[in-house]
């Protein structure tokens, strides 16, 4: 059995990604697979790296570093007519939020997460894709990803999460919301937003569910819709998102929507981020593509983020 791990040298604030990658190589190699290890060496190369593992028909391909690199492979993996592939995507945390770690509960060491993904069982869940590009968590729309597109590398590196936060505040204080035109499966919303979200799965920034009600194998995309326009506004939601509010307490500025094709045009333009990547601006096109990607998930996945039935034993990784 082969497996390639895909790894961002430079990702997150480990000084020993190489070492880490080594240990969680040999994990499966003591369960007789041989293990690839292929580090980044530049923007898009993860996409690369993980079209040549699939045409290799490698039964895994585990991607290490932030949710940007997840993205990339799974690109990589799905792109150029290649979905519904065989070759499993699992993950391991390298990144500085590792949000889809997060999102299935695994371990936030990459050995002890590599351990726990020996007992996993394949799942075929949806993507979405915008403009063309196929993501795997989210894409932000307005304030959250202007604050995307402002942090620098190394503030990541150096500060992690808070870099974000930072950012978030001192942009709240000058974001305008703007006039927003969105149609969800033909049905026409107009808004004035700060911020939208659409999510494929339900953890946001590694701390919130803003699309709490989101399932990765519904053949949906859920849309959480933050209304407002001025600094009042823009840091009350802030503060809202951190303390975790708006999942259990009703408000007025926020509106939720699920639809399979959802279209977004903004006046003036806004900023868009897809797994916490810069991504341009509006317009955009977003569709759930269902059954996109075949998954490794671990035995204690969450109930509410799936809903169709697991595939086989017969199908566990150390089956394959």
């Amino acid at each position: 059995m082969h497996a390639t791990i895909i790894f961002n040298p430079t990702a997150g604030q480990t000084e020993s990604p190489e070492q880490q990658m080594q240990a969680a190589a040999d994990v499966w190699r003591e369960r007789g697979w041989e293990v690839d290890l292929q580090p980044t060496s530049g923007p898009d190369d993860a996409t690369r790296l993980a079209r040549m593992a699939v045409e290799q028909q490698h039964e895994v391909v585990l991607a290490a570093g932030g949710d940007g690199t997840i993205n990339e492979v799974i690109n990589g993996m799905v792109g150029n007519g290649v979905v519904g592939s065989l070759t499993a995507l699992g993950a391991l945390p390298l990144g500085t939020t590792n949000v889809w770690i997060r999102e299935l509960k695994l371990p936030l060491q990459p050995q002890a997460a590599a351990i726990a993904l020996l007992d996993a069982q394949t799942r075929t869940i949806d993507l979405g894709c915008a403009n063309g590009r196929y993501f795997l968590l989210m894409t932000g729309i307005g304030l959250d990803a202007a604050v995307t597109a402002q942090v620098q590398f190394t503030e990541k590196r150096r500060l992690g999460m808070l870099a974000f936060v930072l950012r978030g505040f001192r942009l709240a204080l000058q974001f305008r919301g703007a006039r927003l035109l969105l149609q969800l499966d033909g049905k026409t919303v107009k808004r004035r937003v700060l911020m939208v979200v659409i999510g494929n799965s339900q953890l946001y920034g590694g701390v919130v569910r803003i699309t709490h009600r989101a399932q990765i194998d519904d053949g949906m995309l859920d849309v959480c819709v933050i209304k407002g326009d001025n600094v009042v506004s823009a840091l009350y939601h802030a503060l809202s998102i951190l303390a975790q509010r708006y999942v259990h307490l009703p408000n007025p500025d926020i509106e939720y929507y699920r639809a399979r094709t959802i279209k977004v045009t903004a006046h003036p333009a806004l900023p868009m981020q897809i797994d916490g990547e810069n991504f341009g601006q509006t317009p955009g096109t977003f569709e759930v593509v269902p059954g996109a990607l075949r998954t490794l998930m671990p035995a204690n996945l969450p109930n509410d983020l799936v809903r169709a039935t697991i595939e086989p034993v017969s199908d566990r990784v150390d089956s394959l």
